[in-house]
């Protein structure tokens, strides 16, 4: 089994163990029966794919099994499989053409999304580009604190602000430091919002602003990371985030920690949005470029 294989299928051994696993089991090697749908409708919305994505997965499950004459249980796996990739986008291709690239990291607090800042750094470092920090969340020092921290440790320069400083004010000159250095790639924090907190989601499309205006076209990407323990209680969030600074992709983060992966699908049901990468572990290298073949390989894994 290659590394790249390996991570994701032991990344997604809870997922697989828990509610797809019970799925994998229900489609074992049994005649089709009158409750194998009410199990399986019932499994899917426990691995959080959400009401609406289940019951339309359903009804394309029945179809073709009447169109196909499908008795086995075994078969309708297949047909599962077939229908879960179809749900999933290919991830798109990251254009980093413009120097620097300034993207905008949000989420809400606890999402993992210094951690995650730190990933991409040291990975597009190992690909030889130039990165720069922005700690644009200036109301929780613990926050500039870790980003400093890791960016001493990867030897990334960090642009900072005062504690309970303006957020916008850091975005700018992180951007104009990352123009005036030549850097790739500008990652900049954002304060952990609530979405249900009016003015804080308001300042958060000023930092938006802000960097456009320190440079055109920017922030060029804005990716929300998302905590795949939290399940469909993210959802929300992100329509939030999505309506208030156009979010342009997901990243996926502590999908090692859940036991719920169907969330990916009802991420891309609900929020029309590409999942760019997925965190299956701890380590720098555990945040993985979203494959949607191996994401479902791995939680349709069985027991050997």
């Amino acid at each position: 089994m290659s590394n790249r294989i390996s991570k994701w299928r032991i990344g997604l051994a809870k997922t697989s163990k828990a509610t797809f696993g019970q799925i994998a089991t229900l489609l074992g090697a049994s005649e089709i029966s009158d409750s194998t749908y009410e199990e399986l409708e019932a499994l899917l919305i426990k691995a959080d794919l959400g009401i609406e994505t289940s019951e339309s997965l359903l009804e394309v499950l029945w179809e073709r099994e009447r169109q196909k004459g499908i008795t086995k249980t075994t078969d309708l796996k297949m047909v599962l499989r077939e229908e879960l990739r179809q749900r999933l986008d290919d991830p798109p291709l990251l254009n980093f053409s413009s120097t620097p690239t300034v993207i905008l990291i949000v989420g809400v607090n606890g999402s993992g999304k210094t951690t995650t800042i730190a990933k991409l750094g040291k990975r597009y470092l190992d690909q030889g580009m130039q990165v720069i920090f922005g700690a644009a969340d200036t109301y929780r020092a613990a926050a500039v604190d870790q980003l400093q921290i890791w960016g001493d440790r990867l030897d990334i320069p960090v642009i900072a602000g005062q504690q309970n400083g303006d957020p916008g004010a850091v975005a700018y000159d992180t951007v104009q430091a990352a123009v005036a250095r030549q850097y790739d790639l500008a990652f900049i924090d954002t304060a952990g919002r609530l979405h249900t907190r009016f003015n804080l989601m308001e300042e958060l499309k000023k930092v938006h602003r802000v960097t456009g205006k320190a440079l055109s076209g920017a922030p060029h990407a804005v990716w929300l990371v998302m905590d795949a323990t939290t399940g469909q209680n993210a959802l929300q969030q992100a329509h939030a985030f999505k309506d208030a600074v156009n979010v342009t992709g997901i990243i996926l983060a502590k999908l090692d920690s859940s036991a719920k992966g169907g969330m990916a699908f009802a991420i891309q049901q609900e929020l029309g949005l590409p999942i760019i990468f997925a965190g299956l572990g701890e380590s720098s290298e555990d945040l993985q470029p979203f494959d949607p073949d191996l994401f479902i390989d791995g939680i349709l894994a069985q027991e050997e």
